[in-house]
């Protein structure tokens, strides 16, 4: 099993989430570090920018599932995923795969909650 860190559509609530159905939701999070999220109907989380920290939610998937969301993701050609720090809610950390884009792309959501763009 592995954890998965999701960001946008596949929260909770969102069109993609549908994909986790099978998964352990483990809880919400943000990443340790802070990078930078950009929106354009979709989100774009960018490695090499320091904004904020990237709010979303930790699942334990299987193998299956994840190939299913490296499918909707384009792993690696459009996202690439990354193992990186994820603080939970409870102030656990723990390790979870996060997806990449290579470059900004859209507005810039600079609370990193992509609830923020698409509510707002």
């Amino acid at each position: 099993m592995e954890y998965v860190f999701v960001y946008g559509t596949l929260r909770r609530g969102l069109w993609n989430n549908r994909l986790l159905k099978n998964s352990k939701f483990i809880g919400k999070g943000k990443t340790k570090e802070k990078y930078a999220m950009y929106a354009d109907i979709i989100p774009y989380v960018v490695e090499d920018e320091k904004v904020s920290h990237i709010v979303g939610e930790v699942y334990e998937v299987d193998e299956e599932t994840l190939e299913r969301i490296d499918a909707l993701e384009g792993h690696p050609y459009h996202y690439k995923r990354k193992k990186v720090p994820i603080i939970l809610e409870n102030g656990e950390e723990i390790e979870a795969w996060l997806y990449f884009y290579p470059e900004p792309y859209g507005t810039l959501v600079k609370s990193g909650d992509y609830k923020d763009y698409y509510e707002g």
